[in-house]
């Protein structure tokens, strides 16, 4: 099992809009986080795919990947994920294989099944409501239009065959982490939000996997809310950030990030409460010697090969300290 300090720490990004911010904004702002995280040394950087929603930037997945690329100068880039359903796997191997050419060696392809959206925004992107039930089929043509050039093929992906981008499958159920293992897969899950199958998924990938040309072991990756902060009652008043958030999501009201409040009392009732609480089941929230406490509990519990995470903080100098702070808990 690796200790705190050899665990890689990722983030997965979201692009989350400020109350009263453009996606210009928005976006600016995200890129400036990305050139902190890649200063710092952050492993790998992946960007969300949601449609329609409101508060939330980050939709044209693979054109946000070359922003964020060109922006960058060491660390991996990539998609957490694409939602294959809603797009054509050839597409997707052109835009991750000219991503690739422009970016050797730095691009990663997460795929995930999930529409990503609300049910009629998913009818409007797919136009096939059954897309998803071929979601291992299109995996495996992905793999052939991504792998070694077939001279013979009649539908050759250009650029793409032959490149080095990587393949993740995600998920936030059990069903991809099967589907992950019997193909030799890395494997992300979605813990960030959907805790409750955490670990359950991660030891059937751990237990069913299949070396590949890929991998000859298991490589697991979870994501995690973080709120890292100087101090333990700050980071309580800087998480009802993120809690007003998805108290928002589940109210279908728009995912707008609104300033911390100094108690959540008469914004949610007690039922509201405990959705929230249990969405953000393995939030790491805390001063540093808690955050670093916690982590290593997770490590040992889940026994991961690397941590990505969630840091949705409304005020972006907190933001950047975060990750500062993280990173400071390797020594």
């Amino acid at each position: 099992m690796k200790s705190l300090s050899e665990i890689p720490f990722s983030l997965l990004e979201l692009a989350p809009m400020r109350l009263g911010e453009n996606a210009g904004q928005t976006l600016a702002r995200s890129l400036e986080y990305a050139r902190h995280a890649d200063a710092l040394g952050i492993h790998r950087f992946w960007l969300a795919e949601h449609h329609n929603m409101q508060g939330i930037a980050s939709s044209a997945t693979s054109v946000l990947i070359g922003a964020v690329a060109a922006n960058t100068r060491r660390m991996r880039v990539g998609s957490g994920g694409i939602m294959l359903p809603n797009h054509p796997p050839l597409v997707v191997a052109e835009q991750f294989g000219t991503l690739d050419a422009l970016y050797p060696g730095r691009i990663d392809l997460g795929l995930g099944r999930a529409p990503g959206t609300d049910p009629l925004t998913s009818r409007a992107l797919r136009r096939d409501d059954m897309r998803a039930e071929h979601f291992p089929e299109e995996v495996a043509q992905l793999q052939k239009l991504l792998g070694e050039a077939d001279p013979n093929a009649r539908v050759r992906a250009v650029p793409g065959e032959g490149s080095q981008v990587e393949i993740w499958l995600l998920g936030s159920s059990l069903f991809s982490a099967q589907l992950a293992a019997e193909r030799g897969l890395p494997y992300a899950f979605a813990g960030h939000f959907a805790p409750r199958f955490s670990y359950e998924a991660l030891e059937l990938y751990r237990d069913r996997f299949q070396p590949s040309a890929v991998l000859s072991e298991p490589y697991a990756v979870l994501g995690l809310p973080l709120i890292a902060a100087q101090s333990d009652e700050e980071a309580r008043w800087l998480a009802t950030s993120s809690q007003q958030r998805v108290l928002a999501l589940m109210r279908g009201e728009p995912l707008w990030l609104k300033p911390p409040v100094d108690s959540m009392d008469g914004l949610w009732t007690a039922q509201e409460r405990a959705s929230v609480e249990s969405f953000l089941g393995l939030q790491v929230a805390g001063g540093p010697a808690t955050v670093k406490s916690k982590l290593a509990h997770i490590i040992h519990e889940f026994q991961v090969d690397e941590l990505m995470f969630t840091n949705d903080l409304y005020d972006q100098g907190k933001r950047l300290e975060a990750l500062t702070i993280l990173e400071s808990l390797r020594a």
